[in-house]
């Protein structure tokens, strides 16, 4: 997992990483805000956590042309939520979920990501 602390509010956070993402050629194609869905369901959640699903569209071309089981790791999710007053945000490693498929030149392309 990668795990990043921030002092920043979860919006403020995701707001920044967007941002970031831009960056780096990645766009969010959607985000889950959990606790307002749980809650839309009759399901008490209080805790400030958010799912961005985010994609690459070239990278996810390329490597699903090179393996078509990494389908089963895309799009890549980041995880924000508030925990103690603190806003955490992570990630799986992108090189755990590719070592999977046992492939050096995607395993290259993950430690990039």
């Amino acid at each position: 997992m990668l795990d990043v602390r921030d002092k920043k509010s979860p919006e403020k956070a995701i707001a920044d990483l967007q941002e970031s993402l831009k960056e780096e050629k990645f766009g969010v194609l959607w985000q889950l805000d959990m606790k307002e869905k749980l809650n839309e369901k009759g399901v008490e959640f209080d805790q400030t956590y958010h799912i961005l699903e985010v994609c690459n569209p070239v990278e996810a071309k390329w490597v699903l042309s090179e393996n078509a089981l990494v389908g089963y790791f895309l799009p890549c999710k980041i995880a924000v939520y508030e925990e103690n007053g603190t806003t955490k945000i992570g990630m799986p490693k992108p090189t755990a979920l590719i070592g999977l498929v046992e492939n050096e030149q995607l395993m290259a392309l993950a430690q990039d990501i």
